[in-house]
């Protein structure tokens, strides 16, 4: 019996360089719909930069009509002022989820790694091949779209049964 097709916004998030990735699961099959990044300029105000951030996410969402999006959670962070910028950052997607009644999800980065590779430890650079290798792309994303690829793959894996456990919506 076939599925119906789900599509999933996942988010790779930072201040300066947000990853995105609109994967499409239809019959078991992943296909990437689109991604990139959200570039922000270091001379661009921070307050801007969050905009921006808002802006193209709720522009992905009402272009693409998602049914969730999927989000890496909070990692361990030395740096207070690195977290806090993350956090607001983190902050615009999740109000641009939110202003579209999009659910979001969240998994921690090992889950992410191990999703797509197989191992909770690979490298940046093994998951941009493994995304390719899945989603038939020809080349290797940037890191930043492999991982918002990656974070999507992940949500599908994990709502079809094939991840370990179902991360709750946030």
């Amino acid at each position: 019996m076939a599925r119906p097709a789900v599509t999933v916004l996942g988010v790779d998030t930072s201040l300066r360089s947000t990853g995105y990735g609109v994967v499409c699961s239809e019959n078991n099959r992943f296909r990437a719909v689109t991604h990139g990044r959200i570039i922000n300029p270091a001379a661009l105000r921070h307050s801007a930069c969050l905009d921006h951030i808002y802006s193209t996410i709720s522009m992905l969402l009402a272009e693409h009509r998602p049914q969730c999006a999927a989000v890496e959670g909070i990692f361990f962070c030395k740096n207070v002022k690195t977290a806090v910028i993350l956090g607001q950052a983190r902050g615009a997607v999740l109000a641009a989820c939110a202003a579209s009644s999009t659910p979001v999800f969240e998994y921690s980065p090992r889950r992410v790694k191990q999703s797509v590779s197989g191992t909770g430890t690979a490298q940046k650079d093994q998951v941009g091949r493994m995304v390719m290798s899945i989603l038939g792309l020809p080349s290797v994303p940037q890191s930043d779209e492999a991982d918002a690829l990656a974070i999507a793959l992940c949500h599908l894996h994990s709502s079809s049964g094939i991840g370990a456990e179902t991360s709750g919506e946030i």
